[in-house]
């Protein structure tokens, strides 16, 4: 097994921080993509 190097708090603020970003934005794709469906059946 790999020894995984103990992290900083600040560390793991940063990663979380950076992955909620990037997930708002894939969010924001997808309601892109779903206003546009709903647009195209009206």
């Amino acid at each position: 097994m790999r020894k995984f190097r103990k992290r900083s708090f600040t560390e793991l603020v940063n990663e979380n921080r950076l992955e909620i970003l990037k997930n708002e934005e894939e969010m924001e794709k997808i309601e892109k993509r779903l206003e546009e469906k709903l647009k195209d059946a009206q």
